[in-house]
């Protein structure tokens, strides 16, 4: 697709089917195991919920708001994750395309992945106030807050722009760019086993259960690493429920408050739903990925650029 140096460009055929096929992907993984996502939002927001293993929280969950509550806030979710991963991986890939294959290292893809997560955050953050509001609708954490005058996203978008600020749509943007290391550790991982995945298969196809145990890997890293600043993240968008803090707290004194009230233990709330979610999801995701994106390019004849 790209010739010499001068002739790179991160707009290219080879960028827009690895972002479609990450879109996906996402898509695919996120649908398969929402109920974890569940379980981990309700543990991370309710204050008075018991850190319970992820099973016992689901038959809770089941036996008192029905089996639909395992699914609440999944269209919008989908909806967000489809637009955010597309963004992700057409900026990853659009920055490798701009570098020579020598120069891909560990390094220089976490520095790649990092800026695609800047923008991604920067893009899409608002998406995803909406969805922790739409997936914690009928919870009561914030009583003063109406959440039910919306459903969908866009709803979602006006009514917080129009009722609480532009501002608001932008809540929990700070560790929201802290996290820009978990997908940039994430990258780094997967792309750094899969060179030598690469290597050692030469021209063979890897197996699908090599990219499912990579992208697992790399996920569980990447999430045991910078679990804290995600609940901090989802409190900074819902709001809060701690009496002794302003309700403009800021993520270090929501980070605080946690640690000197629960411990380290309360930092990581929800951890076992979490890692479940993430690492099945990003395992699935990531075979999806590569298999749809292996598919395309094969059916219109066109080979890819080495990663």
């Amino acid at each position: 697709m790209t010739g010499g140096a001068h002739n790179r460009s991160i707009f290219t055929y080879d960028t827009l089917v690895h972002a479609i096929s990450g879109a996906a992907g996402s898509v695919i993984a996120m649908a398969a195991f929402y109920p974890l996502e569940t379980v981990r939002s309700r543990l991370q927001l309710e204050e008075g919920r018991q850190s319970k293993n992820t099973l016992a929280i689901m038959r809770e969950l089941i036996a008192k708001e029905g089996p639909c509550t395992l699914y609440r806030g999944i269209v919008p979710v989908l909806q967000s994750l489809c637009a955010s991963n597309f963004i992700y991986f057409y900026t990853f890939h659009g920055l490798k395309e701009l570098r020579s294959k020598r120069d891909q290292t560990a390094g220089n893809d976490l520095i790649l992945a990092s800026i695609a997560g800047v923008i991604n955050v920067l893009t899409t953050t608002p998406l995803w106030v909406v969805n922790t509001r739409l997936k914690m609708r009928g919870v009561e954490l914030v009583p003063e807050r109406n959440n039910n005058e919306y459903t969908t996203l866009c709803d979602g978008l006006l009514h917080i722009w129009k009722y609480e600020g532009l501002k608001q749509l932008w809540a929990g943007t700070i560790p929201s760019l802290m996290l820009v290391a978990n997908p940039a550790i994430q990258f780094m991982t997967y792309e750094s086993i899969k060179r030598r995945v690469i290597e050692t298969f030469g021209d063979a196809q890897p197996p699908a259960w090599i990219f499912f145990v990579m992208g697992a890997v790399a996920k569980t890293i990447a999430t045991s690493i910078t679990y804290p600043l995600t609940l901090v993240q989802n409190k900074l968008r819902h709001g809060h429920k701690f009496p002794n803090l302003p309700p403009n707290a800021g993520t270090l004194q929501i980070l605080f408050h946690v640690l000197k009230k629960q411990g380290i233990s309360g930092l990581y709330k929800g951890m076992e739903a979490k890692l479940l979610q993430t690492v099945f999801s990003a395992a699935l995701m990531f075979l999806a990925y590569e298999k749809i994106a292996r598919f395309v390019f094969r059916i219109l004849l066109h080979k890819p650029h080495l990663r």
